[in-house]
């Protein structure tokens, strides 16, 4: 199985990427399901050193209802280290600017084995995903997914991993799903390899969101 990264400056119908954050904005296009930025300037630095230094049992591991102001304070009580919690706030406010809203779920999640494995698309407007330790997630170019839906495992054809660090705005099918937008993308499997995964995803607030963090009632938003 082919498995690269989207040449850097280029992209497959549907995908378009950048080195800049102004790039995550042209997931509004119809004709795009995922925007990508491309962040070079965060391999190598000292977030990324400390992260790869982390006992994979410190790693956090939670999930919060949250406004983008009460991001870094509650990230302090799951993984207080150099930058962490103020990237994380940074690309909530870069999700919300562009999904709309106030409130934004953020799940932090330590990955060790094959979670989410299967091809698929995801049943919710906007996603944003990216991986501060480990492989990136994988994607499959749109004229391949249905092939990558339907073969899984079996599929052999061209299997794209996104850098690490790398932000991907995700279009998926809306919480009902049952559609055929968005790119088919899934979690690279990891089992048995000693890799862990930290993966940051944030969605806008649904029925499956947690309770507000500090309380309160988010609205409905």
């Amino acid at each position: 199985m082919a498995l690269s990264p989207p040449p850097a400056g280029r992209s497959f119908a549907g995908v378009v990427e950048g080195g800049s954050p102004i790039v995550l904005a042209r997931i509004a296009d119809p004709a795009v399901g995922l925007a990508l930025w491309r962040r070079a300037d965060m391999s190598g630095g000292a977030l990324e050193s400390w992260l790869d230094a982390l006992p994979a049992d410190r790693l956090p591991h939670g999930r919060f209802l949250v406004r983008p102001w009460e991001v870094v304070t509650a990230l302090a009580t799951v993984l207080p280290g150099p930058g962490f919690a103020t990237d994380v706030a940074d690309l909530c406010r870069r999700f919300l600017a562009i999904a709309g809203g106030d409130w934004v779920d953020v799940r932090l999640e330590a990955v060790a084995h094959d979670a989410c494995w299967k091809f698929h698309r995801d049943h919710v407007r906007l996603r944003l995903i990216t991986t501060y330790r480990g492989p990136g997630t994988q994607v499959v170019a749109p004229v391949d997914g249905a092939r990558a839906l339907a073969s899984q495992r079996r599929y052999r054809g061209p299997l794209y991993q996104l850098p690490r660090h790398a932000v991907a705005l995700f279009k998926g099918c809306g919480e009902t799903g049952g559609c055929e937008e968005g790119v088919v993308h899934r979690s690279p499997p990891v089992a048995g390899t000693g890799q862990v995964r930290l993966v940051l995803c944030l969605n806008a607030p649904s029925a499956a969101s947690p309770d507000p963090w500090g309380g309160g009632p988010w609205g409905g938003d």
